[in-house]
């Protein structure tokens, strides 16, 4: 029947029947933005949680194994040259102005992204606007990369209590949660998941994922320690001869 959900469709997948999706929309995002070539990233259709996979760092039967899963959808990162155009368009937006003019030369040549986010870093009220830019653009991608599997972004249980229960039908609607709060709860559901796999693994895997735990946290301080210092990381990878150079077929 035309009606049957099952039976929907949606646009860049025609006769392909759409499978709801709970995506969690900032590690899906994350997910778009890094296109370093030794990450991958896989959205799981069932729960809509990301898993990153790093070459050199995970079981390569691992990486194996979710890439041949039909539960795993291989994210598609958008291209550093599509990135460095929203950077051109960005600035396009600016005023004429002193800060127009450093962001214009930040982006001539190689390291262009670190450069234009130190630019900004001490220009609060534009770095944020670049954000939302940033943002926009990323969701205009997610929805079209969703349409094109034939998934369709569906909004995530909400837990009513610590006990798991879901929030029951017609039961008093919650405020919406801050990304704060939001990033702590996909926090501790995470650290529970990972001990119950954690309980049966042996010792040898235990060592791996130990080792993983420990890289992933001292990444996570290095990169603390170059954000107060000026020097934030970003997750592009400039072309060899720089995104400048590229030819674009679009403007």
């Amino acid at each position: 029947m035309a009606n049957d959900h099952n039976e929907s469709t949606v646009e860049g997948a025609p006769g392909a029947p759409v499978r709801d999706v709970p995506v969690d929309w900032e590690a899906l995002e994350d997910a778009f933005e890094n296109n370093a070539p030794e990450v991958h990233s896989y959205l799981q259709l069932g729960t809509g949680e990301v898993l990153r996979v790093v070459d050199g760092i995970a079981d390569p039967e691992m990486h194996t194994r979710i890439s041949s899963d039909s539960n795993y959808m291989r994210v598609e990162p958008v291209s550093s040259r599509e990135q460095y155009r929203w950077m051109e368009r960005f600035i396009q937006m600016l005023e004429e102005s002193e800060l127009k003019d450093k962001l214009t030369a930040a982006i001539d040549g190689k390291g262009a992204f670190r450069r234009f986010k130190d630019v900004l870093m001490t220009h609060g009220p534009e770095r944020e606007r670049w954000f939302a830019f940033r943002s926009e653009r990323l969701r205009v991608f997610m929805e079209a990369w969703l349409g094109t599997h034939a998934l369709r972004a569906v909004a995530r249980p909400v837990w009513a209590n610590e006990g798991g229960e879901p929030a029951a039908p017609g039961g008093v609607v919650p405020p919406p949660e801050s990304a704060a709060t939001r990033r702590a709860r996909t926090a501790d559901t995470l650290r529970h998941r990972l001990a119950e796999v954690a309980e049966g693994l042996g010792s040898r895997d235990l060592d791996k994922v130990l080792a993983f735990a420990e890289f992933v946290k001292a990444r996570r301080a290095a990169r603390g320690f170059a954000h107060r210092h000026g020097y934030e990381e970003d997750g592009h990878v400039d072309s060899p001869d720089g995104p400048e150079s590229e030819d674009s077929a679009e403007s």
